[in-house]
């Protein structure tokens, strides 16, 4: 054969002999060529015939290089052993973390709703001072309040003017009990809101009944657009308008609405008040300033008259003088 080859058995190190098989190199000694065979014992060792080194300088380098690939190897798999392993280890070392609670943000408190203070709006609206003086006395201004404070119903007041109050006597009302000034009170109101508009139809379900209980109604009529407010000793028309914004409806008028429940016959008028003295009276002259003034005239005619004649008087002397002074010389 053309090529001869040689085949030599490597004896490995002690620290590969158990993990490395065992393996041999064959040798060429035309090209210097070494060839690894696997499989062949450790112990049997073949020396070339041709003396050349070469094959044994390349089985070195390849041992080394076996070597240094199999600690690679090896560390490469202690690197993945742990990094596989460590997640492992941290679960079953330490528990897990509770999750943090998510606490639901707290709403806003809602804005409270505005309402209208019917003390300050009738102490302000016009001059209706006596009849919330009764209001707040008889605390029937905290009932109004409260069903004014109802925006889906609303309220409808009927606001004597002081003048109404005035025109009655004193005694009108107060001879009534507690309660039926509270119930005088709440017979000028209807629980619900009405606007002018609406009184034209509510016209046609007379008698309506007020805040003061059934028996106690009233009766509206519409005439050429004026609308009036009828109980049984009184029929004033709505004078104005004071304010008319729902659930608040306020009308002025110039009498008190007297229920005949309360009232058996017609409340007296207050007596009406006394003549002013006529200032005029004052620059007429009396009768005996008359006198004194035509005595006084007289007297001083007289007086005027006297000196008009003595002056008529010394005239003629001066004359008279004169004269004789003009003769004597002549």
């Amino acid at each position: 054969m053309e090529h001869l080859f040689f085949f030599v058995f490597l004896i490995f190190s002690p620290a590969l002999h158990e993990t490395t098989p065992p393996f041999y190199i064959a040798a060429s000694s035309s090209q210097s060529s070494c060839v690894l065979l696997p499989g062949l014992p450790s112990s049997l060792v073949l020396s070339s015939l041709l003396g050349s080194g070469a094959c044994i300088n390349k089985e070195e380098e390849v041992r080394k290089r076996c070597i240094m690939g199999s600690k690679a190897a090896i560390f490469a798999t202690a690197v993945l052993a742990v990094l596989f392993a460590a997640p492992a280890l941290a679960q079953t070392s330490s528990p897990p973390a509770p999750a943090p609670m998510s606490l639901a943000p707290t709403p806003a408190p809602a804005p409270a709703p505005h309402y209208m203070d019917l003390a300050e709006l009738l102490s302000v609206a016009g001059p209706f001072h006596t009849f919330l003086n009764y209001l707040e006395k008889t605390n029937v201004i905290e009932t109004l309040q409260s069903q004014a404070n109802n925006t889906k119903v609303g309220i409808t007041i009927f606001v004597p003017k002081d003048s109404a109050f005035a025109a009655l006597k004193k005694s009108t009302f107060s001879n009534l009990t507690s309660d039926q000034l509270k119930t005088l009170l709440l017979y000028h109101a209807f629980p619900k809101f009405y606007s002018l508009a609406e009184f034209k139809n509510l016209s046609s379900l007379n008698p309506v009944n007020t805040f003061a209980g059934s028996p106690y109604t009233l009766n509206l009529t519409d005439d050429m657009g004026s609308i009036y407010v009828q109980s049984m000793w009184s029929r004033p028309k709505i004078a104005s308008s004071v304010y008319a914004t729902k659930p608040i409806a306020i009308y002025a008028l110039n009498k008190v609405l007297l229920p005949m429940q309360l009232f058996s016959k017609d409340p007296p008028l207050a007596p009406a008040p006394a003549p002013a003295p006529d200032s005029g009276a004052s620059d007429a002259p009396s009768p005996a300033a008359g006198k004194a003034g035509g005595l006084t005239g007289g007297k001083g005619d007289s007086t005027s008259g006297t000196h008009n004649v003595g002056a008529v008087s010394v005239a003629n002397s001066l004359l008279l003088a004169a004269a004789g002074c003009l003769m004597l010389l002549w």
